[in-house]
């Protein structure tokens, strides 16, 4: 809320992720973990297809973006904002794609995937239109794209 100067009313709080925090595991499955950053874990979507990363603010019982304090709404801003500068730089994708959608699965998360031009469904959104190619299951590819990942994130924000 705001107070009649215009000021936040709402409980700032430093940024940070709770020590109890629990991953959904809907959320979790078929994906990877890349990092932890001062708010979000960050996890690597098994699909080959685009460079796909999932913020996951680290705090219990957050459906919303305006669920988290606004200290915290600027922190995931920065982390979403260093991550689609990693995907920018490390894939020189056509254009980054950031979005919450939330319905299939209600625990916040935010993806940034990188989207080229002639792709499989491009212009088209990506969600349900194709079926995910998964990493081999020999790793090499994956530790080499966490590996990137996190080199590119890196950069741009440092890692816990």
């Amino acid at each position: 809320g705001e107070s009649v100067s215009g000021q936040s009313t709402m409980a700032a709080s430093a940024s940070r992720a709770s020590p109890d925090f629990k991953l959904w595991d809907q959320l979790g499955a078929g994906k990877f973990e890349v990092l932890n950053l001062p708010l979000c874990k960050v996890l690597l979507n098994n699909d080959t297809t685009w460079p796909w990363l999932v913020l996951v603010p680290q705090q219990n019982d957050l459906v919303e973006m305006h669920d988290l304090s606004d200290a915290d709404q600027l922190q995931l801003m920065r982390e979403m904002s260093a991550c689609s500068r990693a995907v920018q730089s490390g894939w020189a994708p056509t254009k980054v794609n950031v979005g919450a959608i939330g319905c299939v699965c209600r625990q916040l998360h935010v993806h940034v995937l990188g989207r080229f031009e002639g792709d499989a469904v491009w212009p088209q959104p990506v969600w349900g239109a194709t079926k995910a190619v998964p990493y081999p299951t020999d790793g090499v590819q994956r530790d080499a794209d966490i590996a990137k990942f996190r080199e590119e994130i890196g950069k741009f924000i440092v890692p816990c």
